[in-house]
């Protein structure tokens, strides 16, 4: 991702998460892919999306403290 763009496009976090452009927008849709209105385009905020991605990897209610998989 661009360093100095704070939003994505659809199309570009599908390619991210290696997912179809279809899926990405059936996703924003249902509420599961965080994404945003700007006028007529549909965005995905960049810090959202890495947030998503961290609690997407983890199970419910763990945190990096407990998650036995985070230690080295």
């Amino acid at each position: 991702m661009s360093e100095g763009r704070l939003v994505v496009t659809i199309t570009e976090a599908a390619q991210l998460l290696g997912i179809s452009r279809g899926l990405a927008y059936e996703l924003a849709r249902v509420g599961q892919l965080p994404s945003l209105r700007l006028g007529r385009r549909l965005v995905v905020p960049r810090a959202a999306l890495l947030t998503w991605l961290e609690r997407a990897g983890r199970p419910e209610g763990s945190t990096l403290a407990n998650n036995p998989r985070s230690r080295a």
